[in-house]
């Protein structure tokens, strides 16, 4: 293959979408355009007025396509991406969720092409993911000629699906430490803009409002523990569907007034320098951006040993670890977290220098880039 790599980076996403934007665009940001043309196509739901993706892409300058579909079963959706994949000369396309797996597979079955799929995990939680989407996703990527999984865990149920051992590479996500530094004297302010006390002890948490994420259970610790701590407050940052319900919670918990719903928010690095703990309740996860984040502004972290997170953090040397689904020791390892103040600071310089180092997102990219290397090859 002469000139550059030609990829089409794939994904199908409704609203604001999650962590694999933050990879998918900032990946394609970094890429070295002598070696790696990158073209970032997102399908994009006609009715979704919250779409927001192509001034995200148009911001970093990035070579962006989007395909409004009609309904979610549009015939002319692979058409288009046919005329784009000719236009660009495409040699790979990359997807990143089980609709655009889909699309990949019959891509290369339609066009030369290769298709790749990063599996960021089946976090959904509706009948029709977990009884159709899903199973039928992972019947197609046992079929791919490589995959990258986000953790290990993706990989062994890839494996358990039909994949074979040396088509999947597991590939952590990744940070630029230099983008997220905390900055000591941004505190105050930032405290001051929520409402915020400069005494108040702050837990945080970010995620989309859904069932897997657990802000559930974490309210209801949140409300038992702050009956020993009258200064504890809880910071929610994320929009979904369970946003009435978790509001509800706060005020039967009589937690209501010291537990903020911020909503979607495009400054999370800004808020993480009102935390002092940021907490992950998750049930289940691929490898979580927001603990990343977390690690590399230096917000001391207590989260669930949830997907690829155990393997983020070492439980006592990054952070505290606990089991998914357990409210009681998710309580204790707070506790521990605030009372031990020393510990918990040296645990926050170890997962900084884990993310400026084997976590960052320039190793991501060399392993990702060995990848398109070896497909194109």
């Amino acid at each position: 293959m002469s000139g550059p790599i030609r990829i089409l980076e794939l994904r199908c996403v409704w609203g604001t979408g999650g962590g694999p934007e933050k990879t998918i665009l900032q990946g394609a940001a970094a890429a070295d355009p002598s070696r790696y043309a990158v073209t970032v196509c997102y399908l994009r739901a006609r009715q979704d007025p919250l779409f927001g993706i192509g001034e995200r892409a148009e911001s970093l300058g990035l070579d962006y396509h989007e395909i409004a579909e009609r309904h979610p079963l549009d015939s002319g959706v692979l058409s288009a991406l046919r005329r784009l994949v000719r236009q660009r000369q495409i040699g790979i396309v990359h997807a990143h969720d089980y609709k655009t797996d889909v699309l990949a597979w019959m891509l290369a079955r339609a066009e030369r092409v290769v298709p790749l799929a990063t599996v960021h995990g089946w976090t959904g939680h509706s009948r029709r993911e977990r009884w159709l989407y899903y199973p039928l996703d992972k019947r197609v990527l046992g079929r791919f000629p490589r995959l990258i999984a986000v953790s290990e865990a993706i990989r062994r149920e890839l494996l358990l699906r039909g994949a074979r051992p040396e088509r999947v590479t597991t590939i952590l996500n990744g940070i630029d430490s230099r983008v997220f530094r905390r900055d000591p004297a941004r505190g105050p302010a930032v405290r001051a803009a929520l409402g915020l006390a400069a005494d108040d002890i702050v837990l945080g948490a970010v995620g989309r409002l859904e069932p897997q994420k657990g802000f559930d259970r974490l309210l209801e610790v949140f409300a038992d523990l702050r009956r020993d701590r009258p200064g504890l407050r809880l910071v929610l940052v994320g929009e979904g569907a369970l946003r009435g319900e978790l509001e509800a919670a706060a005020r039967r918990l009589g937690a209501g007034a010291d537990c903020l719903l911020l909503g979607h928010r495009s400054d999370v690095a800004d808020l993480h320098h009102a935390f002092d703990l940021f907490v992950q309740s998750s049930d289940y996860e691929g490898t979580p951006n927001v603990v990343l984040e977390a690690m590399a502004l230096g917000t001391p972290v207590v989260a669930t040993a949830a997907g690829g997170t155990a393997e983020l953090i070492e439980d006592g040397v990054q952070g505290l670890i606990v089991p998914p689904g357990d409210p009681a020791r998710l309580r204790e390892a707070i506790a521990l977290a605030l009372a031990d103040r020393g510990a918990t600071a040296r645990r926050a310089v170890a997962a900084r220098e884990l993310v400026e180092g084997p976590l960052s997102f320039a190793a991501r990219m060399r392993a990702v880039e060995a990848v398109y290397d070896e497909l194109a090859a």
